[in-house]
């Protein structure tokens, strides 16, 4: 049956969600024939070319939200760092060090529920800048309305990261302070106002696999660019420090089942990906990623860009100029 789905999925006939419940089922022996499937579909839709990209914690903690995995949450005790919006400068320093790494987008992320109305002023300002220095812009700016994204738009912004996090039914299991249907509302602003689009979600919450073939379906649905997925990374003083990590094997199995029912977007790994694949991680690209965030995280240390250069060469892959 795999054979069979693989040849549906390169012909860009879609999975139905019956057709996922059995790729997730996938183990053992089966599941390294799964990643060489998926690999074939990242090579026959990305031409062996990786996209990178990266990001600087503009704004740090001081959260009104209460998901239940953020390190930058004020109803927590962590010992994440807590500082206002940074100078232009300091973020343009850190866009010029990623250019220099062969790093093509480069994202603003400000933690809160949104930007306020100077804030927002002053980001503009940046994306104006990251833009003249030849990255495309990104951010991450929380709930923002189709007014405040045209805003950006003008301003040479190409992208718009806003993550759906998890399913519809899960969602409210891990944050009670705003609602699913405010999370599609920003992803459909995002689009209305003409941004490229970055949405995905965080796997090792305590989900089920339906959980991530729902999350998986509703992304399909919103047409968005790229898909993140990171993996939890348990902070101390969180709601969800004890949560266990995901096993390798799974891990890539998510990257998988993700590029069969997507296969012409962006799979992009983030976030503890070192941290949860292990002595695996090298096996991202052959489970059909094409896309990964490099350098550090938001709160917590990643990979070095010299170290996801030299995986990408010794591969024979290529990044995306």
């Amino acid at each position: 049956m795999l054979n069979n789905l693989l040849e549906k999925t390169l012909s860009l006939r879609a999975i139905t969600k019956d057709e996922a419940v059995f790729i997730s089922e996938l183990g053992g022996a089966n599941a390294s024939s799964l990643f060489a499937a998926a690999e074939i579909i990242r090579t026959s839709f990305k031409n062996n070319i990786i996209d990178l990209c990266a990001i600087i914690n503009a704004k740090s903690g001081a959260c009104s939200e209460d998901c239940s995995y953020c390190a930058q949450s004020s109803r927590f005790k962590t010992s994440s760092a807590v500082y206002p919006l940074l100078s232009k400068t300091a973020v343009l320093e850190k866009a010029r060090e990623a250019k220099d790494n062969q790093v093509k987008r480069f994202c603003i992320v400000t933690s809160g529920r949104k930007v306020n109305k100077s804030e927002l002023k002053q980001i503009a300002e940046m994306v104006a800048s990251i833009r003249e220095i030849g990255l495309l812009p990104c951010s991450t700016l929380g709930l923002l309305d189709r007014d405040e994204l045209q805003c950006y738009k003008g301003n040479g912004l190409e992208r718009y990261h806003h993550n759906l996090e998890t399913s519809e039914r899960f969602f409210p299991s891990i944050c009670t302070t705003h609602t699913y249907r405010d999370k599609l509302k920003t992803v459909e602003a995002a689009k209305s106002a003409g941004l490229s689009v970055c949405s995905g979600g965080i796997f090792g919450l305590g989900e089920t696999w339906n959980d991530r073939i729902e999350m998986a379906f509703e992304i399909k649905n919103l047409e968005v660019n790229s898909v993140p997925i990171n993996y939890l990374m348990p902070v101390k003083g969180t709601t969800l420090e004890a949560n266990a990590a995901l096993e390798p094997f799974e891990a890539l199995k998510i990257i998988s089942l993700y590029r069969f029912l997507m296969p012409n977007k962006e799979i992009r790994v983030c976030g503890g990906r070192i941290q949860t694949l292990k002595d695996m991680h090298n096996l991202i690209f052959k489970a059909g990623a094409d896309s990964v965030l490099t350098g550090n995280y938001l709160t917590t240390t990643g990979r070095t860009f010299d170290d996801d250069l030299k995986l990408i060469n010794e591969l024979g892959l290529n990044v995306s100029r």
